[in-house]
């Protein structure tokens, strides 16, 4: 990966929607020349996919927890069984495995209380796995980005 394919993946990072040929012309590339870098891109795995960012307050999705998790069998086949549980759920926006003192943190967005309530129902109180969980809600958010530094 070159100088120009950072500043590509930089511009598709802070908006996928331009065009190619306004790509293009912000690189100093022909519109072939460009095409071909992002395609090549695309095609080695670096630009895993495209999605469009919502706004949550927009959504109806305006609750925002951090929720992590012990589990009381540890291992990676009950992590994974855990973590695919957890991915089946909507309100679910990441889940991760981790080091530490818990094994798992998810990343809930939820419409209300009541959501919350039956994801935890769900989740936790009826798995025999979990032996505790903890949940932080967002109050405010300092920085909420997805683009990866390049």
């Amino acid at each position: 990966m070159d100088r120009i394919d950072r500043k590509l993946l930089n511009l598709l990072q802070r908006d996928a929607s331009r065009t190619n040929a306004a790509l293009a012309d912000e690189v100093g590339l022909s519109a072939s020349s460009c095409l071909r870098r992002i395609r090549r891109l695309r095609q080695s795995g670096v630009i895993d996919r495209i999605a469009a960012i919502l706004n949550p307050a927009k959504t109806g999705r305006t609750l925002k927890a951090v929720v992590t998790v012990e589990l009381r069998l540890h291992g990676e086949p009950n992590t994974r069984q855990f973590l695919d549980l957890a991915a089946r759920e909507e309100a679910v926006a990441q889940a991760y495995a981790v080091t530490g003192e818990v094994d798992a943190v998810l990343i809930l967005r939820l419409r209300d209380m009541e959501e919350y309530d039956a994801l935890c129902n769900r989740l936790f109180q009826e798995r025999m796995n979990v032996a505790r969980y903890w949940t932080m809600m967002v109050i405010r958010t300092g920085k909420d980005e997805s683009a990866i530094p390049l």
